[in-house]
């Protein structure tokens, strides 16, 4: 096999998975994005990846999200 073949499928491979953790990103982006349960799974799960959901709400303008899901969840508790 030569190396230009074998540089081209090595870079196909490459995108593919530089494509499916963009898309898998978006997807987790867009769960959390539209359910406080989903939320609330991971912030007993993963912590630092529903904080940095937070903030790249409120980085985009997008406050009180994090306020409604504690509010929300400390209701449940009582």
């Amino acid at each position: 096999m030569s190396r230009n073949l074998l540089a081209k499928k090595l870079m196909k491979g490459v995108i593919v998975v530089e494509l499916l953790g963009v898309f898998g990103a978006y997807s987790l982006f867009h769960m959390m994005n539209n359910s406080r349960d989903f939320r609330s799974t991971m912030n007993r799960k993963f912590p630092s990846i529903l904080e940095v959901y937070y903030q790249s709400n409120e980085w985009a303008g997008v406050c009180g999200i994090r306020e409604g899901d504690h509010e929300a969840w400390s209701a449940k508790r009582d």
